[in-house]
Parts: C-alpha cells; structure tokens; sequence
C-alpha cells in the first residue's frame, strides 16, 4: 500500500496556521532551536518486522484486521509509519520469522519505501518446524555441543541475510538460564555462552556491530545466563570491540536505575543502543512514554550529555529500536505513539541548559539541579517535534492523519479481516 504524500500535505494544510503559533510561542524561549529541530530531523527510530501484527501472551492472543501475512506487506507497513512520521525509515528484521525469499526485490521495495534494514535478530529461544535439536534447556550455553552448534551457525546465516540486506549489526537475546537451583553450573554455563558467542562474533564483517541483550527474568526464573547490564559488559568486552551491550527498558528488575546504566555503559564505550518500550509490572512490552515517560527523559538526559561528551552522532553511532507487543491497540498506531514519545523525549534533553545543570551539581545545588531537570521535562516540545516533520515532509499529526485516511480500513481491505501477521 503506497501513501500518495499530496494527502498528507491535504491533511496538515488546515493545520498549518496553529502550528505555526504554536512553535513560534514555544521557540522564542528555546536557545538554539534551529540545532534542535535539525538533530530531531536526522533521528530515526527502527520498526521491528515483528511489531506489525497484534501480538499476545501465554494465555492467548486476539489477532486484529488487515495483519501483514509476509515481509513484503511488513514493509508496506513501515512504510506507511514512516511517510507520515519520517522518523521510522528503518527495519529490524527477525530471523526466522522473516527470511528474506529474493534479497534484491526485498531491498529494491526498501529502497522505493524510503527504508533501510537495522540490526538483525536471531532466534534460539523458540524450535522451529523441522529443528533438529531443541533449545528446552538452553541454546548457546547448552550442556550438549550439538545444540550449541545448531545455535551458533543459525546465528551466522542470520548474519548472512543481513549482509545480503545492508544491515551492519547482529542483536542476540537469548533465553538461556535455568529454572532450579543445581540445574545447571553457573560458569559452566557461561563459558559455553562465551564460546558460542566467539564463534560468531569471528563472523561479524569488519564493519559490523554484535548486540549483546540481557534481561533479569522470563523465561527462566531462577537464573539467566545473560541476566544484567554487568553480565552482558562482561561478554562483550571479552568478545572484542565491536561487541556492545544492548538495553531492553522492559529487562530489568524493578526499580533499576536504567539511566545510570546507560551513563557507565556510553562512557565505557561499550552502549549498543536501545529498545524501546515500557513496563509497570516487567518486561510489559507497553507503548513507549505510556507508563514512566519521566524516566525515558532522565534516560535521554544522559544519552545527550554523554554522547556530546564523546563526539558521537546522535543519529547513527548507537541503535534505535521499538520492541513492543501490541494485544489491544491497533499495531500501527501503538508504534506511531511510541515514536512520537521518543521524539519529545529526545527534544525534551535536546533543549536541557546544561551549563547551568553543571554548575548545580558542581555547588551540590541540589534543588536548582531538579528545577533543571524537570523545567525541560514539563516544557511542551511537540511543536518542536511537529515542526521537524513538517520540514521531512510529515504529517503534523501522525495518528490524526492515520485515522482520516482510513489506513486499517483500507489494509482491511486489501488483505482481508482474518489475516495474522508471520512471527509471534
């Protein structure tokens, strides 16, 4: 399905007027907004192909309408998002739920939709239809060097398809752990882990990037063999430098410090990036900005100071990625408001005057550091977000504009009202 711009630009011309009171109201007490808008416009958030359907629990899943049934209608998808937020030109493929079938048509329909292919994901935490081994009782740290091996090379023909695509980095989560005590043996199993993983990283092109993935729980329960930020740095510092540790906001215990985290890891060199999400219980997998929006601002507090401090490019030197689960809302319009919340998130630490915040924490100006802080997080920036849009070629109202065009309709139309989405 392709979205003809003239009617985005149709929609937003009735539109126009109050933005521009808006953002010019909101800009006159901004220092550098021209900076901002521009670094907001070169931001982009990766779409995971696995996102795009409705998604589900253990206790059942209630399929929507209009689901894309193969890669191809995948992308139509993100293209969709991406004409009218111009902010999610990029794909995270999973494999192998979306095992590319001609390479070049895939990459020739990316190209035509305006999108790039982010890191690739493997998959060990499921067996597959026709798997000769099975992965109950671990992949990667198996105590059985034949599973490890089936898991290892899957990893490198996940590395394959992504080289083929464009893609310049490889994500591993793995589910690996026990559920009972004396189940397994703990350094054991992390020896195994850091085999495997030496084996693959040996098959990472020289440009390319190996995300380590941690997560506290689920679904082993007493222990996982990759279960903190400190565990994932450890792995990747033993695999070489162009390993990283890669943060999931869902994967840790409650009330974990995610944004300092973040600070040590992009000081050490060693962040990967994001993906995105949000929980009140766990691993939720909620719309982004839904439940702690206060938190992902203290997140991009630190990713603005720290990778300013380190010369990086906001938009390219680290990763940006969704993982969400949709199982009441419309998929699409879940992903449009969770890229809208990183993106006034992001403006939100954009606009932080941070000589001042310095000079707080320099006098343990305790109370002036919070005013800081929080005068940037109640400042309205969507007119700021808004504005970049409007300049890519955006709709000024994303989800507005979904639902005036009638987008599910028309899918609904296309594929059918029983169509379920490949992958989860």
């Amino acid at each position: 399905m392709y979205l003809d711009p003239s009617r985005i630009q149709e929609l937003n011309q009735p539109l126009v007027a109050e933005h521009k009171r808006k953002f010019e109201f909101h800009a006159a007490g901004a220092a550098g907004i021209e900076t901002v808008i521009q670094k907001l416009m070169a931001f982009n958030v990766a779409i995971p192909s696995w996102a795009l359907g409705t998604g589900g629990t253990r206790f059942g899943r209630f399929s929507g309408a209009g689901e894309p049934g193969n890669l191809e209608e995948k992308l139509d998808d993100i293209g969709l998002l991406h004409a009218l937020n111009r902010s999610s030109g990029a794909v995270s493929l999973h494999i192998p739920w979306d095992i590319p079938e001609h390479y070049a048509a895939i990459r020739a329909k990316a190209a035509q939709l305006d999108l790039a292919f982010d890191a690739v994901n493997s998959n060990t935490f499921q067996d597959q239809p026709g798997q000769l081994l099975s992965y109950k009782f671990g992949s990667l740290q198996h105590v059985d060097a034949a599973v490890r091996r089936q898991a290892i090379d899957h990893n490198i023909e996940v590395i394959r398809h992504g080289i083929e695509l464009g893609s310049k980095a490889l994500t591993v989560w793995l589910s690996d752990g026990s559920c009972f005590p004396g189940q397994l043996n703990f350094r054991r199993a992390f020896q195994n882990t850091l085999e495997s993983l030496q084996e693959i990283y040996k098959q990472l092109p020289a440009d390319w990037k190996l995300f380590v993935e941690y997560k506290a729980y689920e679904p082993n329960f007493y222990s996982m063999t990759v279960g903190d930020w400190g565990q994932s740095l450890l792995f990747a510092n033993k695999l070489g430098p162009q390993a990283y540790t890669l943060v999931d906001l869902g994967h840790h215990l409650p009330n974990a410090n995610i944004e300092q985290i973040v600070a040590l890891l992009l000081m050490e060199g060693k962040l990967a990036g994001f993906h995105f999400n949000d929980s009140k219980y766990g691993d939720d997998d909620l719309t982004v900005g839904s439940i702690r929006p206060y938190q992902l601002f203290l997140i991009f507090n630190e990713l603005v100071e720290g990778m300013d401090a380190r010369g990086m490019d906001h938009a390219t030197d680290l990763g940006w990625m969704i993982d969400a689960s949709h199982n009441v809302k419309d998929p699409l319009e879940d992903l449009l408001q969770s890229v809208e919340a990183i993106l006034i998130a992001y403006a939100q630490a954009l606009i932080l005057d941070r000589k001042k915040l310095e000079e707080a924490q320099q006098s343990n100006d305790v109370v002036r550091a919070q005013e800081i802080l929080q005068q940037s997080f109640r400042t309205d920036v969507r007119p700021f977000v808004a504005e970049a849009r409007l300049r890519s070629g955006g709709a000024l109202d994303p989800l507005g504009c979904f639902r005036s065009l009638n987008l599910r309709k028309e899918l609904i139309r296309e594929r059918g009202a029983k169509t379920i989405a490949t992958g989860l």
